[in-house]
Formats: C-alpha cells, structure tokens, sequence
C-alpha cells in the first residue's frame, strides 16, 4: 500500500506509540500537549541539531541536519536530527558532490539507552524513508544520548523493519478512526507529561463516558 501526502502522519509519533498508544493518540488525535523537565531538556537538545539548512564537511564526512524525510510506503513524514553520509566506494552517488557516499541517520535522545525499542523502531522508520529517498540501503544508524554523552550504534534489522510496519499500520487505523485507546497503568505514566490529560486511574475502571453518567446518577441529574 502506498499513501498519499494528505494521509502522512508524523514519524515522530512512532516513539509516542511504542511507549504508549494513549500517549501518541493524546498528542496526535486529541492534540494535547503539556511539557515537563523531560520534554523541555528534550527540545533544548534537538533545537541545537534541527537546522535544516546546515551542512558541514569534514574529509571524508559530510554531515546534515534537520533533513526533512517522507515515506509514502509508511505513510509518514518527519526530520532527521543528524544524516551523515561517509565516502565510500559502497555507497550511492549524491547530487552536487563527487563521489559515492554511505548514508548513516542520527538521532538525538535526552536521556540514557531504554529497555524497550522506542527510540531504536523510531530510527528504523528514519532509515527506511531515507532508503526510498535517495535509492539505497542502510544497514545500521546510531543513537545519541545526551546524558551520556556517547552514541550507541543500532543494526537496522529486518525485525526492527517488521515491528515499524506492524505498529504504522495501527497507528494510520487509530489516526483514520480518530479513536484514543486505554492502556493498563503502570510505573510510566509518573515520567509522562500528560498523565492530568491521560486519567490512567480512569482506564483501569471504565470508560470516561460511563464515569460521568455514573457520577451523574449517584448526584440524581
């Protein structure tokens, strides 16, 4: 299936999602949003790399950042913190420069390496778009944690490929049904900006509509 652009939704939902659908649907249904520390130190450090009209040489390493990115197979659209292409005889040929060049995605994280694939599916999905853009393969991108101060290099695998499917393809059904879900609260909804918006007590009982009618009948209205 191939998407058309008025269907795109933006790749840096795909994050949002893997760590919580009623996240993701907050933010990108019901356009909620609200900033706490997390989220503030997180723009601060992608404020520094999102300039998408800055390119940097060095030998042989050209880096760009804030390259805007689509993919109408995955209907989305986003931006690249860092792209780095490396001379190599392996790569592809780019226009305005000599030479054949290994395409590399970076993306920038506030924080420190997470248990689950968050942060690892949102950098596939980076890969996969810039794959269809400029008619390569990438094999591999890095990870940069802002609290470590080190990049962690991440195989863009064929399961890595099937999980970023998989979950797009459930957030264009939720995105197109206009549908927010309950998730089961947990230890993260404390860490989450949106937990006032969220009411995750309320998802572990009933539904936001059953709870007024409920409230309303118990005050005889």
């Amino acid at each position: 299936m191939m998407y058309q652009e008025e269907d795109f939704i933006l790749l840096s939902g795909l994050q949002h999602f893997a760590f919580c659908r009623r996240q993701w649907a907050l933010i990108h249904i019901e356009q909620l949003w609200k900033e706490n520390l997390r989220t503030v130190e997180g723009a601060i450090l992608h404020e520094r790399t999102h300039d998408e009209y800055f390119t940097e040489k060095r030998k042989d390493l050209i880096i760009s950042r804030g390259m805007r990115i689509f993919s109408h197979s995955l209907g989305i659209t986003g931006a690249c913190d860092v792209v780095e292409f490396h001379a190599s005889e392996e790569g592809i040929p780019i226009r305005g420069r000599t030479g054949n060049w290994i395409v590399i995605p970076v993306e920038y994280k506030r924080g420190k390496p997470k248990q689950d694939n968050a942060d690892k599916l949102q950098l596939c999905a980076q890969a996969i778009c810039l794959e269809e853009m400029l008619v390569c393969e990438i094999g591999k991108g890095y990870l940069y944690y802002g609290e470590l101060r080190h990049r962690e290099e991440v195989n863009i695998t064929q399961e890595l490929r099937n999980q970023v499917k998989e979950l797009l393809k459930e957030m264009h059904m939720l995105y197109h049904k206009g549908y927010t879900p309950k998730v089961k609260p947990g230890k993260v909804c404390k860490a989450c900006s949106l937990e006032d918006f969220c009411g995750p007590k309320l998802c572990k009982n009933i539904s936001a509509a059953a709870y007024v009618k409920k409230h309303l009948e118990e005050n005889g209205i």
